[in-house]
């Protein structure tokens, strides 16, 4: 009896499931092995780029707070 009711969610799952699962499974597979497309890769280093310049931003703004008020850090630490 408890066979019986097992038996139809089991071969739905082996019909309907499972092959869309695979499908989906090693279609993502190849799109990573794919590496990055054109403009992801442009996009990439767009980011990069920003990333870089916001950095240098940091920097600047890290010594100019360090000559106007050499204590900023130690406030920052603390609180």
């Amino acid at each position: 009896m408890d066979m019986d009711l097992l038996i139809a969610p089991i071969i739905i799952f082996l019909v309907i499931v499972a092959p869309i699962w695979l499908v989906l499974h090693y279609r993502s597979k190849r799109q990573v092995s794919q590496g990055l497309t054109e403009a992801e890769f442009t996009q990439l280093n767009e980011l990069i780029a920003q990333a870089d310049k916001m950095g240098q931003r940091i920097e600047t703004l890290e010594a100019i707070l360090d000559t106007e008020a050499p204590e900023w850090r130690g406030k920052h630490e603390q609180g």
